[in-house]
């Protein structure tokens, strides 16, 4: 009973602010996606990022040990899921690259953050980055055939995610005064993302729902099975191995669905997939952190 009720107040904020995001769109009220989307990852998501990071109260090693774990992790998700696909015949250029990364920002830095607290949250950042460097790169090349690792390196959050890695390395810090005028641009960051995620799923439009039911399924299975086994065979700490398995289990991001739609991929299916893994792991992130727990 006590474990289930830490799972329930884990896992309650996340879905309650990105219910509220999504009743607001379906109730009709104005929600300036591209301005908040914006905002969010311009100032708020790189500000919690590098303060996090800056803040990390973890062994430097900890530090690589997640960080080639997530970099693997991927690797090998990448490989089995092309693996998959082929075997089923499936486009490629739709279905592999939501296969491989999941949403670590909107719904897994909340995640780790009420599950494992600060120090969680800036281990959640590492994989973050992995993710979201992956996504703009690897990620971009599979849906468009092009991808630029040097532009993504212009992107506020990459900057944000190297700048914070060389003050934890360093163990510098911040003037105090700074310090508290980027934790308080972080402090926006979680509720715009949950919220904004609530209000994306909503305006999404999906198709072939039963084939992105199975293929939602496969994925979970795939991340959870290659996180857990990744997790143990570098031997990462209870933390550690707790973010990088939630990080890997999280659903399709919504960035998704806007490579493929910006690219010409099937988009609509791509949709579904967001939708209907979102809407599972409403049930399967809270049995994956009762098994972490």
């Amino acid at each position: 009973m006590d474990l289930a009720l830490t799972v329930a107040e884990i896992v309650a904020p996340v879905f309650l602010l990105a219910g509220i995001g999504f009743a607001w769109v379906k109730l009709g009220f104005e929600y300036r996606l591209e301005f908040v989307t914006r905002l969010g990852m311009t100032l708020a998501v790189p500000s919690l990022v590098f303060v996090a990071l800056m803040q990390l109260d973890v062994e430097r090693q900890s530090v690589t040990s997640l960080l080639l774990a997530a970099l693997v992790a991927h690797g090998a998700i990448l490989i089995l899921s092309f693996v998959v696909l082929r075997l089923l015949n499936l486009d490629r250029r739709t279905y592999l690259s939501p296969m491989i990364f999941g949403n670590t920002g909107n719904v897994g830095l909340p995640l780790a953050l009420f599950a494992f607290g600060e120090t969680g949250l800036g281990l959640a950042v590492v994989v973050f980055a992995v993710t979201a460097i992956g996504t703009f790169t690897v990620g971009l090349r599979l849906v468009a055939g092009q991808g630029s690792f040097l532009k993504i390196l212009t992107e506020p959050m990459v900057a944000a995610t190297l700048l914070g890695g060389l003050f934890l390395w360093q163990g510098w810090t911040t003037p105090v005064f700074l310090t508290n005028t980027l934790e308080l641009l972080g402090q926006m960051a979680i509720p715009l993302m949950l919220i904004t995620l609530g209000v994306a799923v909503a305006r999404l439009t999906p198709g072939s729902l039963g084939r992105s039911v199975w293929i939602s399924l496969l994925k979970l299975v795939i991340c959870v099975a290659v996180a857990w086994g990744v997790g143990r065979a570098f031997g990462l700490d209870d933390a550690a191995f707790g973010v990088l398995v939630l990080q890997m289990s999280t659903p399709v991001a919504v960035t998704a669905f806007l490579l493929a739609e910006k690219y010409n991929a099937d988009s609509t299916s791509v949709a579904g997939l967001v939708v209907i893994s979102t809407v599972m792991s409403v049930a399967s992130l809270p049995v994956i952190l009762a098994l972490l727990l």
